[in-house]
């Protein structure tokens, strides 16, 4: 976040680094690739922000959908959490069971609020309750938007395709899919794929990813391929692990 007093609230410590902050780049490639091409230093973003920000971006920048009225559903496996010794996430504590947290705040809110808001100039309000799953790695996101403009459903998934058609790490899928965890797992894919339920006017994104590859080491890898100008997916083709 560039917002120091934000930080400081949120992560609860004082930020140390206040000098660094005008040369730091925001590292989602997708969203903000020329900027990490010449930049010395990085904010790799995190799990969660980073299947909001794919989910909504297309439609924020397209101005079809109220930036007022955003709501994120997402489930993260226990690994999002690190490898602290706490005791509610282990993985025997967690196990055959199911729970929301962070539900009056969470850190990560205001990391994508900022993000969102440099892609429209409607004020943007989110409201986002993670929960922790009973599975080592993966996230689902289920995003709510509700739509502003008459669309279609081709033109929505138009608008998805067109934005993400040269992104080698972004697979949006046929309109009505149902992405799994399972998809991604060990790899740098993120997975999205829209719904419209009784043609309405509300529009349903579900994103998949890896927590710990796309949403965290795997991407910094793709922000340092992308600063030493070598081919973006270097050292991230690889077979996922086996379960």
């Amino acid at each position: 976040m560039q917002d120091v007093a934000q930080f400081e609230k949120w992560y609860g410590m004082e930020h140390s680094c206040k000098d660094l902050l005008s040369e730091a780049v925001y590292g989602l490639p997708e969203l903000n690739r020329d900027k990490i091409k010449n930049a010395r230093l990085i904010g790799n973003p995190g799990c969660y922000p980073t299947t909001m920000q794919l989910g909504f971006a297309p439609l924020l920048k397209a101005g079809v959908i109220d930036a007022g009225n955003l709501i994120a559903d997402c489930k993260s496996g226990v690994s999002g959490a690190g490898r602290k010794a706490e005791i509610g996430i282990l993985f025997s504590e967690s196990s055959d069971s199911f729970k929301a947290y962070g539900v009056a705040g969470h850190r990560h809110t205001p990391e994508t609020i900022e993000q969102l808001q440099r892609l429209t100039q409607d004020k943007v309000e989110l409201l986002f309750t993670p929960h922790l799953v009973p599975m080592i790695r993966g996230m689902h996101s289920t995003l709510y938007a509700q739509l502003t403009k008459e669309i279609s459903n081709e033109a929505l998934q138009a608008l998805f395709e067109d934005a993400y058609k040269d992104e080698t790490f972004v697979d949006v899928m046929p309109f009505g899919s149902h992405p799994e965890t399972r998809s991604t797992r060990a790899s740098n894919m993120l997975r999205i794929a829209l719904h419209r339920p009784g043609n309405g006017k509300h529009v349903v994104i579900l994103v998949v990813q890896d927590n710990l590859v796309k949403g965290a080491s795997g991407q910094a890898v793709q922000c340092m391929n992308i600063m030493f100008g070598l081919d973006e997916s270097t050292g991230l083709q690889h077979v996922p692990v086996n379960p």
